[in-house]
């Protein structure tokens, strides 16, 4: 295998929309309600055409050679998320990995754990000493996967809905 990863561009929008789906149709199987899963599929594409039409800085695209096998978007922790308090207030020293998919083709190679260092390398370029990523908490191999990266649960928990209410849990680690 020949991984690289780089900026994600406009041109790179319906690979990243097959990845992005593929990996939900696995990934979440039994955990994600299917109906649901079938109906965001065909919405992927628009999707990240409108991502990657403004500026873009955190969405990256992973490749094997020069096929694309995969997504990492790093950044600053989204304004939705439960702040973390430190004794001085809000504690800023954080980056977030807002999501890694791989196309189902591609699991269990090493590159989820390159995804994670290329993120872990980003945070660390910006300045950052600590990061955090949102996990479902019935995505016990995504967790497990996670805590052998070093992440651990902080006990933050938030409700989306993805066609039933889904609880997440935040993970986070030291750089």
């Amino acid at each position: 295998m020949n991984i690289t990863i780089r900026l994600a561009t406009y041109a790179d929008a319906a690979d990243m929309a097959n990845i992005h789906a593929r990996s939900w149709e696995v990934a979440y199987r039994d955990i994600v309600p299917e109906e649901y899963i079938k109906a965001k599929s065909p919405t992927r594409e628009s999707l990240w055409k409108r991502i990657l039409s403004v500026e873009n800085d955190k969405h990256f695209i992973i490749l094997n050679s020069d096929m694309a096998v995969g997504i990492v978007t790093v950044g600053v922790p989204q304004q939705e998320n439960i702040p973390i308090k430190n004794d001085e207030g809000i504690d800023d020293s954080f980056w977030e990995v807002h999501g890694i998919y791989l196309h189902p083709d591609y699991y269990r190679l090493g590159i989820g754990t390159m995804a994670i260092d290329f993120a872990l390398n980003k945070a660390r370029a910006a300045g950052k000493t600590n990061i955090l990523l949102w996990v479902f908490e019935e995505n016990q191999n995504a967790i497990r996967f996670y805590n052998k990266c070093g992440f651990w649960a902080d006990g933050a928990s938030k409700i989306y809905y993805y066609g039933k209410e889904m609880k997440c849990i935040r993970m986070v680690r030291k750089l």
